[in-house]
């Protein structure tokens, strides 16, 4: 199957992850980008937040029409997240390979697992966002953006849900304000790294997605909360004991 192929399944499959589940975005196109596509892995992580930057932008933009983004926390968590995100993205590329893929599974392996917790019977509940939380797991977001090439959706929505009582409609449209604000900044700081992408493969690949995210949008006005929830979960886990295998052997 030809890389043109590919990289258009793959940015499909991506789009419609960000659209419905307000993340995952990378933590997909990553692995596609090296076991699919051929790429290095920092061309991969690089490549990833390009994508996922512009994929999140036009999610962003579908469900801010649908009132689905609260624009103070989302905006608390993007201001809080921009300087580690840029730390931690000069910080990675001091460390070995296959330190950085054992990481990025692990930390999706807990955000799955915490997410197929059994839901808090407050959660989900209106709750006042409290700017010194909300600005706490902003950084913590953003320093994992930074250091593993991901937008952090991924970590985002399960920290919107459990952490300050979102519902999962309002974590997924918030969480792609954070999304694309942390990969700004963490893009930012890998600019003068000599990093070569294949653009011939990344500009299909971004189209497929930005498809495939107005696509998510409308899967996620169909699917209740718990179910996305339940299928972001389980997302997660799969891509983790992969990534993880691929790091110990």
């Amino acid at each position: 199957m030809s890389a043109l192929v590919l990289a258009l399944i793959a940015g499909a499959v991506v789009g419609l992850a960000l659209g419905a589940l307000g993340g995952g975005g990378s933590v997909l196109a990553v692995p596609a980008l090296i076991y699919l596509l051929g790429f290095s892995p920092a061309a991969a992580t690089t490549g990833s937040l390009v994508i996922v930057t512009v994929t999140s932008l036009t999610a962003l933009y579908a469900h801010a029409r649908a009132g689905n983004v609260r624009w103070r926390a989302g905006a608390a968590f993007a201001a809080a997240g921009l300087l580690p995100a840029a730390l931690a993205g000069a910080a990675a590329g001091h460390l070995p390979q296959a330190v950085l893929t054992l990481a990025f599974a692990v930390v999706a392996a807990v955000a799955a697992l915490r997410m197929l917790r059994p839901a808090d019977p407050a959660g989900g509940e209106p709750r006042s966002v409290r700017p010194g939380r909300a600005a706490a797991a902003g950084a913590g977001l953003g320093a994992v953006t930074g250091l593993l090439g991901v937008g952090g959706g991924f970590l985002a929505v399960p920290a919107l849900v459990a952490v300050l009582g979102f519902e999962m409609r309002a974590a997924v449209g918030t969480s792609l304000l954070v999304i694309t604000a942390n990969s700004l900044a963490s893009l930012a700081t890998r600019s003068g790294a000599a990093i070569s992408l294949d653009w011939a493969v990344i500009g299909p690949f971004i189209a497929a997605a930005v498809l495939g995210a107005w696509d998510g949008k409308r899967l996620a006005a169909k699917v209740s909360g718990p179910g996305l929830q339940r299928v972001f979960a389980v997302v997660l886990l799969a891509v983790a004991a992969f990534m993880l295998a691929d790091a110990v052997t």
